[in-house]
């Protein structure tokens, strides 16, 4: 069993090429015993941004703190804010965007412990 409280979980930079003002915490993963599932929390600074990607697997998505929105590939938003879950499907082309200016956008990333 393992319980932290996440502001004692490491907070490092993304380093991924077309992001911008991410930071993410990994508080349970596979190093953890985990058999299934890996669990993050990407912290978006205002006007941070992930670039346009895709994933093998699916990613399960808890907005635990402020408001921004999914992109998809032809352009459309979708609205996510505090208390939403958002499912990314395999290969689903998207980019997270914390729109705004003063607020941090902060979630829950649940992925197969492989994709970790």
């Amino acid at each position: 069993m393992k319980v932290v409280p996440l502001d004692r979980v490491e907070k490092a930079a993304v380093n991924m090429e077309g992001a911008s003002g991410i930071a993410k915490q990994i508080p349970v993963s596979r190093t953890d015993g985990s058999p299934s599932f890996s669990f993050r929390v990407f912290t978006f600074e205002p006007g941070g941004h992930t670039p346009f990607h895709t994933h093998p697997n699916e990613h399960i998505n808890y907005v635990i703190e402020g408001q921004g929105v999914i992109v998809r590939e032809d352009g459309q938003t979708r609205p996510i804010k505090k208390g939403d879950f958002a499912l990314i499907l395999p290969h689903e082309k998207h980019q997270y965007r914390n729109q705004s200016p003063t607020e941090r956008l902060v979630m829950i990333c649940a992925v197969p412990v492989e994709y970790e």
